[in-house]
């Protein structure tokens, strides 16, 4: 096993001092502009060095070309035999349900990975507000439709789910009229699977026992007390045939949309055979063992779904990568994202808190803060975007025009005190000439000065200039911030 240190030196600040492995486990943004050098820049030396480390780790693409990149980078580090590209017939496959449905708590965890993919996909599309009517009833929506083909056929499909969900009764339904579509066949297949239960459990009770049960309401609840799966299918048919049938035609649109919009891009080619069809023979895991998992569904070409797929597998990703053992030779994974705005979800914040301690090398890429605000909601999400954007322990800001951006960057690095000298001449009488000087704070880097930051290029002899900031200890003789200059080329070299 590969020993891992920790304060490993990643990259030469000079002066003696490193920006070391320790800080990529704490999270890095980096921003710039179109055409600033951050991806060939800054983000180039980053992916190079993590594979140089040995580490696995997730690629999420919304670019064409990220998957040629990529395949360059593993080439150039002896890794390409560690690469998996997930995409329209490579045969690589990862079954999210069949995976979700490991040791137990198979509902819990399918109705997380969904709602968590529904709800990212809402912010994106309309900055929904978190209304608790709505998140409640979608909730209980996924809970009921997914126990209830656990309880009729002992497993969850996405074909199932879909199926059922469009067949949900409603109040206009004639009970006269017993119509076979996949809600009446499960609700069929799950009550002949409890009754099968309920004929051994009397078979297992005394005579005793059984005259005791005096009504039906208390053979109810002696089958539902022993039985969970009885419970279960009481749970169901109250919720089913009480409940939402008699919800508002638009209430009822509203959540069974949120749930079966999603379903049905699951349902399409190439994602159905990708994510749904086959057993995997991938997994999150495989990180594990030093593998990267590149997700070439970029989001220029497949838009929404493409977007979605990858956000359900991320967060699958990082669950698995919190629960794993964490030992003092355990190597770091990375998670990749350039424009990653694109695939923030609910639970990032929350999730990078801890990265450090998951050993979880985060690398974000994004061209401005806006983006960001855009994707989370709006404005009104700018608390969520700060306190996202403080769980990542280093920035790197290249050339940029965008104000908030260089403002958010130039508070960041924050003031210093500078002296200021001045000189006065007079020539009325007598010639006379008075030099002071006077201190002041301002800032160490004015906001304007990111805008001339060079871009790389032949212009610049393919030199691209950044900004880096970290917190904890100074990484640059007394200080938290220092400018690089990142080659670009560095794999033709």
């Amino acid at each position: 096993m590969k020993l891992i240190n920790l304060d490993m030196p990643l990259i030469d600040l000079g002066s003696g001092h490193f920006w070391t492995l320790r800080r990529a486990v704490e999270g890095v943004q980096i921003f710039g502009g179109i055409g600033s050098g951050k991806t060939s820049g800054s983000g180039e030396l980053l992916a190079l060095k993590y594979l140089k480390t040995g580490m696995g780790g997730l690629v999420l693409t919304v670019k064409p070309n990220e998957k040629q990149q990529w395949i360059d980078y593993c080439r150039a580090t002896g890794r390409y035999d560690d690469l998996i590209v997930v995409e329209p017939n490579n045969g690589n496959y990862f079954n999210f349900l069949e995976y979700e449905s490991r040791d137990g708590g198979i509902t819990e965890n399918i109705v997380e990975v969904l709602k968590t993919v529904i709800r990212a996909s809402e912010e994106k599309a309309t900055g929904k507000t978190d209304d608790p009517f709505w998140e409640a009833a979608l909730d209980i929506l996924l809970f009921n439709v997914i126990d209830l083909c656990t309880l009729a056929y002992g497993k969850v499909s996405v074909q199932q789910m879909y199926d059922i969900v469009l067949a949900l009764p409603n109040s206009e339904r004639n009970d006269n009229d017993v119509e076979f579509n996949a809600y009446t066949m499960a609700m069929y297949a799950a009550k002949k699977n409890v009754d099968a239960q309920v004929k051994i459990w009397r078979e297992q009770q005394t005579a005793i026992a059984l005259n005791e049960i005096k009504t039906e309401e208390d053979l109810e609840n002696a089958v539902c007390s022993a039985i969970a799966d009885a419970r279960t299918l009481k749970t169901l048919d109250e919720y089913f045939e009480k409940t939402y049938i008699l919800l508002s035609e638009k209430t009822r649109s509203i959540i069974d949309f949120s749930f079966s919009g999603f379903l049905f891009h699951l349902l399409r080619e190439p994602i159905y055979s990708l994510f749904c069809k086959h057993e995997s023979n991938f997994t999150p895991d495989s990180c594990l063992d030093g593998k990267i998992i590149l997700l070439n569904l970029p989001v220029k070409i497949y838009q929404k779904v493409g977007r979605d797929c990858q956000i359900m597998f991320k967060y699958i990703w990082q669950r698995a990568m919190e629960k794993r053992p964490i030992e003092k030779d355990t190597m770091p994974v990375f998670l990749w994202a350039d424009e990653a705005q694109n695939f923030l979800h609910e639970h990032d914040t929350d999730y990078q808190a801890t990265a450090r301690s998951s050993r979880i090398a985060t690398v974000y890429i994004s061209q401005n803060l806006p983006n960001y605000l855009a994707c989370m909601g709006g404005e009104k999400s700018k608390n969520r975007v700060d306190s996202f954007l403080g769980t990542m322990a280093t920035k790197i800001f290249h050339a940029n025009v965008d104000i908030e951006t260089n403002r958010y960057a130039s508070e960041l690095i924050g003031d210093g005190f500078f002296i200021e000298s001045s000189n006065a001449m007079t020539t009325s009488e007598h010639f006379s000439l008075t030099n002071s000087e006077a201190g002041k704070f301002d800032r160490l880097v004015r906001p304007e000065h990111f805008i001339k930051l060079k871009t790389g290029g032949p212009l610049n002899k393919y030199m691209v200039e950044g900004f880096m900031h970290a917190q904890g200890n100074p990484i640059m003789k007394n200080s938290n911030y220092t400018l690089i200059n990142f080659e670009q080329n560095l794999i033709t070299q």
